[in-house]
């Protein structure tokens, strides 16, 4: 005999529907790059991901890191793509791939040479983070005093702006971030960056700075980092949710989208990198146990978040704007197309 679904199992199933007819963006991963990986990718339905190929690296250490990424990628170009335009994006979902944004998370890899941000967007490098919480050429992070955009700085964000590059600013200080929101012609971003109503914390942003970005025609995606979320270690997928629903309601439903910045597969070695200057320097904070939130512990298990947000009461086009379209549209603004 077969029974009628529950509502429950009703909605779940729905949830599966949307999240397999939707475009699924991260605006950012640092995860351990290989097959399993991008397997992993494909479980969870994700379209693309802007991913992380320098962080304190500089110029040569950054292009020997793209020249591994892009040889990976042909290894496994059953699974993923490279993205250069949005017209990629929906090739990867036509063909049931993963389109693979290259990403950095520090503008130091352009060194002192304004010339390098064409070079790199050449290479695909599509969105570039300022600062990575410590002072560079451009400008400052968000874990020292912060003394503003500089006059190179202004040179970077216009070349940014002319070749197309996203100015991501999720690790940059408050007085660079403002000053980088009025000095740029194309929107700007804070990739993956969590409410600092909901949790203080000096990587959060403050209601004020998220309205500021919102309505300066810039875009929040929200990360799910359990060591800047309320609940930390003890957080779920619904936890992710309700942070998702708070920036919403500031910046409004076009304006947000997903960061989730996973790091999934790294070990302890690469997060006392990352937390040290410059990756061996003076220790700039401690994230203490890394563990994602209950329900979206993997990449593969990014349906459960198109799932939350249903129960959450969100309408499907609000979801499909959240979970990537949102993400498209910017993206092509800022790209140029």
């Amino acid at each position: 005999m077969n029974f009628p679904f529950t509502q429950s199992e009703s909605r779940t199933s729905d949830a599966a529907a949307l999240h397999r007819e939707a475009t699924v963006i991260d605006g950012l991963v640092i995860a351990k790059w290989n097959r399993e990986l991008f397997e992993d990718m494909q479980r969870g339905g994700l379209t693309a991901a802007n991913c992380t190929v320098s962080v304190w690296e500089g110029f040569q250490a950054t292009v020997d890191n793209i020249v591994a990424s892009n040889q990976l990628m042909e290894e496994c170009s059953d699974l993923v793509l490279p993205v250069r335009t949005t017209e990629d994006i929906r090739r990867a979902k036509q063909e049931g791939k993963t389109g693979i944004i290259f990403g950095f998370q520090n503008a130091h890899a352009y060194e002192d040479q304004v010339g390098y941000v064409e070079v790199f967007k050449q290479l695909g490098v599509g969105i570039v983070q300022m600062c990575y919480n410590t002072q560079n050429l451009v400008g400052t992070g968000c874990y020292e005093r912060d003394g503003g955009l500089s006059g190179f700085g202004r040179e970077i964000v216009a070349e940014m702006n002319r070749v197309g590059v996203m100015c991501d600013l999720s690790h940059v200080g408050s007085n660079t971030s403002r000053e980088v929101i009025l000095e740029s012609q194309k929107p700007v971003c804070y990739s993956h960056c969590l409410p600092s109503g909901l949790k203080e914390h000096p990587r959060n942003k403050s209601d004020e700075e998220l309205k500021f970005i919102a309505d300066h025609g810039g875009f929040v995606g929200v990360t799910m980092f359990t060591p800047f979320l309320r609940a930390g270690v003890n957080a779920t997928v619904d936890d992710y949710v309700e942070a998702i629903e708070y920036v919403m309601n500031i910046v409004g439903e076009d304006a947000i989208g997903i960061g989730t910045d996973f790091t999934q597969g790294h070990d302890q070695q690469f997060f006392e990198w990352l937390t040290h200057d410059k990756g061996y320097a003076r220790r700039l904070t401690s994230f203490g146990e890394i563990i994602n939130p209950k329900g979206i512990r993997t990449i593969g298990e990014f349906g459960n978040l198109t799932e939350a947000l249903r129960k959450r009461g969100m309408s499907e086009q609000q979801v499909r704007k959240i979970m990537g379209e949102n993400w498209v549209r910017v993206l092509k603004d800022v790209w140029g197309e």
